[in-house]
């Protein structure tokens, strides 16, 4: 009986998350200058290059890999995946925040990301790390691969795995 209880509060403490990231993520649209304060959009939800904050793309048969760079002092909140991912913290060092939890990373490290989840990471310090999916049509088109692998909200995810 108690595990069923502490599901059930997971389930609270993750819909009370999702609500407050949410609530966050449109102040931050609502203050966005494209300076000080940048943010994705749903048609272009890949943050624009910018001195605080920059992606590359890596393309091999197969994968697609993105570089980012982060600048020390910065939030970034993270786009909900569709699939579970791996990325590579090549230097700098993370606390990122989701509704599992708070976690600390340091260069070098490996994170697994899972699925239908977003994340707020803040960088302590100047931080590059990739993010690494699957690209099976191997396209290069990054409006066509956002499309494969990330959604815009979490109703947009649940319709996903609604379908799936």
């Amino acid at each position: 009986m108690s595990n069923n209880l502490q599901k059930q509060e997971e389930k609270r403490l993750a819909k009370n998350f999702r609500s407050a990231i949410v609530e966050i993520e449109n102040k931050f649209k609502s203050l966005a200058d494209g300076e000080n304060i940048i943010v994705g959009t749903k048609e272009n939800p890949i943050i624009p290059n910018s001195n605080l904050c920059s992606t590359e793309s890596v393309f091999v048969d197969g994968i697609y890999a993105r570089e980012m760079f982060v600048r020390q002092g910065c939030v970034v909140i993270g786009a909900i995946h569709k699939h579970e991912h791996v990325s590579f913290l090549m230097s700098g060092h993370l606390t990122v925040v989701s509704e599992n939890g708070t976690s600390e990373h340091r260069a070098p490290d490996v994170i697994v990301a899972g699925p239908g989840v977003k994340r707020i990471a803040y960088a302590h310090e100047d931080t590059i790390w990739y993010n690494v999916h699957g690209n099976p049509t191997n396209t290069k088109d990054l409006k066509k691969l956002e499309k494969e692998i990330i959604v815009a909200s979490y109703e947009e995810y649940e319709e996903y795995i609604k379908n799936k």
